[in-house]
């Protein structure tokens, strides 16, 4: 029975040799992750008051990512309670104030081809550009999780998105996904699994595969998954995995029962998405009549190692535009670290860049950094109204060229006008 690289992963994770579309099966969960907001705020009470115990400390990740650093009495209240929590049940991964879930634990070495996981939040996707099924749930989902170490899935269809050719210089990960989103919308997955394949993709390096499959939340999809090839294993050893890893096993088979979509990777050009929504997207170029106040480079979609790079390409010698605010937010110290020692936030700070610590930050509509009534274009994932703070922000998505370069003009441009 020819299989799915969806397919596959289910069928390892339940104990079968082969699943069909539609079937619900029990699955055991390789690795749960849950932050500061999703996690023991919720979990605790509710372990508490069942007398209940976590399946195995050792799959359990806790990232304190969204509400540090504490501004106020309810932000310190909600990471004293993650704190403690996580001393009293001596969990041995825990990532305070490191950076983003989603970045750091791959950097972490925790996701690895083959795996199932689950996530306590939406973008928890990003885990399937290691050839890895993970999704997000909620917290009474994660509850029976950390209980139990199992939890039930309904087997997808698979949605292929092969992109042939090559991304242009200046475009990326990003503007694929927001070229997707704008075209099929944010249920544009139907809740089932996306996998993105073709000579493009293959093209990519791991942290943009992460950026394609973080996003497919916005596509609707219950995952979005990259099969693991060299590249893979070598990001995977870079970070400190030691163990055999298999990347020839988690491919779909050829001829398997899929819906094809295909795209010339090459004609695409730079996207920028309107608000209050990502699927209000088209071509960069096509906005030259906006003017914006505030940029943000942040979230796991927009201020990984290679995102930072691409804005100080664009920023390298220049100046902000007069009245422009350009935050930086990078997603992990790791990440930060590393663009410092290149001397990347060294442009982006003499260009006039403000750096916030690596947290969710405005992505997660806390700090209190988006200008209200401001116009803002942001390499967040999301766009909603309200959702970085600011009711009256008026809130464009573009890449990290896209966004610098906004920064320089004043005004949204196709990046490309102005890269080195």
């Amino acid at each position: 029975m020819k299989q799915t690289l969806a397919q596959k992963l289910i069928a390892a994770a339940s104990g079968r040799d082969s699943v069909a579309e539609g079937e619900i099966v029990t699955c055991s969960v390789d690795l749960a992750m849950f932050h500061d907001s999703s996690g023991p705020r919720r979990l605790e009470p509710m372990l508490r008051e069942l007398g209940a115990t976590i399946w195995d400390r050792n799959k359990v990740v806790l990232v304190i990512d969204h509400y540090v650093p504490e501004s106020d009495d309810e932000s310190r209240r909600i990471v004293r309670i993650a704190r403690d929590w996580a001393r009293s049940e001596r969990l041995p991964h825990v990532y305070d104030s490191q950076g983003i879930c989603h970045v750091v634990v791959p950097q972490g070495g925790h996701l690895r081809p083959g795996m199932f996981c689950v996530g306590g939040d939406s973008h928890s996707p990003t885990g399937g550009a290691f050839g890895a099924y993970m999704f997000g749930v909620g917290s009474t989902e994660m509850l029976g999780v950390v209980v139990t170490g199992q939890i039930w899935v309904k087997v997808p269809r698979t949605l292929m998105m092969r992109w042939n050719g090559r991304l242009g210089d200046g475009v990326t990960a990003k503007d694929m996904m927001l070229h997707l989103i704008g075209r099929y919308g944010m249920n544009g997955g139907q809740y089932q699994a996306v996998e993105f394949c073709g000579e493009a993709v293959r093209a990519l390096s791991m942290p943009e595969r992460m950026t394609l499959s973080n996003m497919s939340a916005e596509l609707g999809s219950q995952v979005g998954l990259v099969a693991p090839d060299e590249t893979t294993a070598a990001w995977l050893r870079e970070v400190g995995v030691t163990e055999p890893l298999d990347v020839q096993r988690w491919h779909s088979d050829e001829g398997c029962d899929a819906e094809w979509h295909d795209f010339d990777a090459s004609a695409l050009a730079p996207q920028v998405a309107a608000p209050h929504s990502p699927a209000n997207a088209r071509d960069a170029g096509s906005y030259h009549d906006i003017a914006v106040q505030a940029a943000y480079i942040g979230a796991c979609t927009g201020a990984k190692l290679e995102d930072l790079r691409a804005a100080a390409r664009v920023l390298r010698g220049k100046r902000l535009a007069d009245g422009m605010c350009l935050i930086v937010a990078p997603a992990s110290m790791k990440d930060q670290a590393a663009a410092t020692q290149e001397g990347v936030m060294q442009v982006l700070t003499d260009a006039g860049a403000q750096v916030l610590p690596t947290t969710c930050g405005a992505c997660a509509g806390y700090g209190g950094s988006i200008p209200d009534g401001a116009t803002v274009i942001s390499s967040t994932a999301r766009n909603f109204k309200g959702r970085m703070g600011s009711e009256s922000a008026q809130v464009y998505l573009g890449s990290p060229y896209s966004v610098a370069a906004a920064a320089v003009a004043g005004r949204i441009i196709d990046p490309r006008e102005v890269m080195q």
